[in-house]
């Protein structure tokens, strides 16, 4: 908003008459107007309901008309029945961090400990010419979950086949990493470092390092681990864009990002190297927090880039039992989790954010960190009741029953991933027992008490696949229908609802649902053609829908080969 401002300023400055030459010499270009027909169209208006269309006209970046009546005068395009879907916005990403995962050893699905670590070689094998080669060997997604033993790696393992290179393999979902004894040495990390404030180093009953961090022990490494380059920056936000647009994504909320990284963006929208919208959540650990917060709100001309919200930590993660819990956790009963950031700290926090009018979306997994989230909002709220609107729980995965209605009574959104759940199955029990799942992962509960619910998926945690998330949203099933009746049944969502969690309460969750989210007229032409009918497949082939086409500011970006 700040850059609006001093535009205007400086917009004012001509005179009547220059402004006149300047028209004279540069007259208007002509807008361009395109129709689409024979559309098999599907959006949800402003009160959620579900419309339908068969035509509609987009003149430069906006929906012009939908259903009016068609023209013969204008460019057609016909789609010859296929399906029409607002373009999709993942509300919860890390989109250089999914960038540069689709560049680094990819971990994902690894089966073992041993097959993970073998990924490790191949991946240097095939990055031996690669001109990005650095001495650290960098890697994402391994989940000691679906291993055999289900125990965290260990260094010796990474050892025995590379001893002179670091090594940091991060867990899936950020919360944890796998390092090597090189690592740990460059680190200065060995039996006589203690664990630093809401991490842990885990170590043997020897007191020895094992190779594994938790949640803010990772920050040990931050003075060792190379510092990413514009360059690498513009490489993974390019791999990023191209995969997020391949998939249908118009747009996506970027959870955390460092002062230098928020330089970055606003350079590549000003250069118009954005190709898709960026709902950018700076990052609240980042020491140049306040003076972001004074440069005030980012809006670029063509609402590619948005930069109002700052998103605070909360806790750990449940698969490495740093989620903050109430009470101990059932397979580990020593264990209540990890608070990231300490309770003391949260009011100044909050107060900072939220009386510079910027949204306030905190992480909070456990039910301790949703509980602590929800009475700081209610005391900050208090002092500044004048932004006291859409702030955001990311996640809001595991709380106290009693603790839901406040989120409504709050104002406060969830914003939630569906696929975790169907991940997190697997462990959910185990980790939390049956009485607490009852306040877990539960979208109809948040949906029926009135509660407007965001949906993402946390790539790269995730596979950015949206259409995985409506696939999970529906069924509470795995990629493999399991369990078959859902897993929660009760908290499964319409189709419907689904949908709407991906598009018009997305944007709504980022101040936006004037300009995104649906296919209406007036509003930004973000849409994608699909190669199925997602109100008429099987449950099962929702998953499997593909994109065919994707557009944003009414230009198309992707075209399926």
């Amino acid at each position: 908003m700040l850059l609006h401002k001093l535009r205007f300023t400086q917009l004012i400055k001509y005179s009547a008459a220059t402004l006149c030459s300047l028209a004279l010499v540069a007259p208007l270009a002509q807008a361009k107007t395109i129709q689409y027909t024979n559309a098999n169209g599907y959006t949800l208006n402003a009160k959620g309901e579900l419309t339908r269309f068969t035509h509609f006209v987009v003149q430069d970046d906006l929906i012009q008309s939908v259903d009016a009546d068609v023209s013969s005068s204008i460019e057609t395009v016909n789609l010859e029945g296929q399906t029409v879907l607002p373009g999709l916005i993942d509300a919860h990403g890390h989109i250089l961090g999914l960038g540069s995962n689709l560049l680094e050893v990819d971990l994902r699905g690894s089966t073992s400990e041993k097959e993970a670590a073998n990924r490790v070689i191949t991946y240097i094998a095939q990055a031996a010419s690669s001109e990005e080669e650095s001495d650290w060997i960098i890697g994402r997604g391994w989940n000691q979950v679906l291993w055999p033993s289900k125990e965290f790696p260990s260094k010796e393992t990474l050892d025995a086949l590379i001893k002179d290179r670091p090594i940091y393999l991060s867990r899936v979902d950020g919360h944890a990493a796998w390092l090597n004894s090189k690592a740990l040495a460059l680190a200065g990390i060995d039996r006589n470092t203690i664990s630093p404030a809401g991490g842990e180093i885990v170590k043997d009953a020897n007191g020895e390092p094992t190779g594994v961090l938790i949640d803010n022990a990772e920050l040990l490494l931050q003075d060792v681990l190379p510092k990413p380059s514009k360059k690498q920056f513009k490489r993974a936000l390019e791999a990023a864009q191209a995969h997020l647009l391949s998939l249908g994504i118009t747009s996506a909320h970027d959870a955390g990002i460092s002062k230098q990284v928020r330089d970055f963006y606003i350079q590549e929208a000003e250069s118009n190297a954005l190709k898709f919208r960026i709902y950018a959540m700076l990052a609240a650990t980042d020491p140049q927090l306040l003076s972001m917060l004074k440069s005030g709100h980012y809006l670029d001309d063509d609402a590619l880039l948005s930069i109002r919200s700052v998103k605070v930590y909360g806790d750990g993660a449940l698969g490495s039992r740093g989620a903050a819990l109430l009470k101990p956790y059932s397979d580990d009963p020593s264990n209540s989790g990890l608070l990231v950031t300490s309770p003391e700290t949260l009011p100044m926090l909050f107060n900072n954010i939220i009386g510079a009018n910027f949204q306030l979306n905190i992480h909070a997994i456990g039910d301790r960190a949703n509980r602590l989230a929800l009475q700081q909002f209610a005391k900050t709220f208090a002092i500044f009741p004048e932004n006291s609107e859409r702030h955001r729980v990311e996640h809001a995965q595991v709380i106290a029953v009693e603790d839901i209605p406040l989120f409504k009574e709050y104002g406060v959104i969830p914003s939630m991933q569906p696929t975790h759940a169907t991940s997190d199955m697997n462990m959910a029990e185990d980790r939390l027992g049956k009485a607490r799942l009852k306040g877990a992962y539960a979208w109809q509960t948040f949906l029926q008490q009135g509660s407007r619910i965001a949906f993402g998926s946390d790539f790269p945690v995730e596979l950015a696949n949206a259409f995985h998330g409506l696939h999970a949203a529906v069924t509470r099933q795995n990629a493999f229908e399991e369990p078959a009746q859902g897993w929660i049944k009760s908290e499964s969502v319409s189709r419907i609802q689904a949908l709407k969690g991906f598009t018009i309460d997305a944007a709504y969750s980022a101040f936006q649902e004037d300009l995104l989210g649906s296919i209406e007229a007036g509003k930004k032409a973000d849409f994608i053609v699909v190669d199925k009918d997602y109100f008429e497949v099987d449950n099962a082939e929702i998953r499997n829908i593909k994109v065919l086409q994707t557009f944003v500011n009414g230009e198309q970006v992707y075209q399926q080969p």
